[in-house]
């Protein structure tokens, strides 16, 4: 259980466009499931979860089909290069 206070979804939210490329480079090995991508930036699941569906939402980032064993579905970057 985190021991973290939650910060205001529209807060998180705010900030998914300054996330866009430490999630790309987190990627750019492989699919990763949220949790992993979370682990990999450094950033809580939660939040983490805002700032993925959003580059889902906008052809950022595509989920595979196969869930793994705890159920999350891996994410991997649409083929684009990240910029500097």
């Amino acid at each position: 259980m985190s021991t973290t206070p939650l910060r205001e979804p529209r807060e998180v939210i705010r900030e998914e466009p300054l996330m866009h490329r430490p999630i790309l480079l987190a990627l750019s090995d492989g699919p990763l499931t949220i949790p992993e991508i979370a682990a990999r930036i450094e950033c809580p699941t939660e939040e983490t979860v805002y700032w993925v569906m959003g580059m889902r939402r906008y052809g950022h980032l595509v989920e595979l089909e196969e869930a793994d064993d705890d159920g999350y579905f891996p994410y991997r970057a649409i083929d684009r290069e990240v910029e500097s």
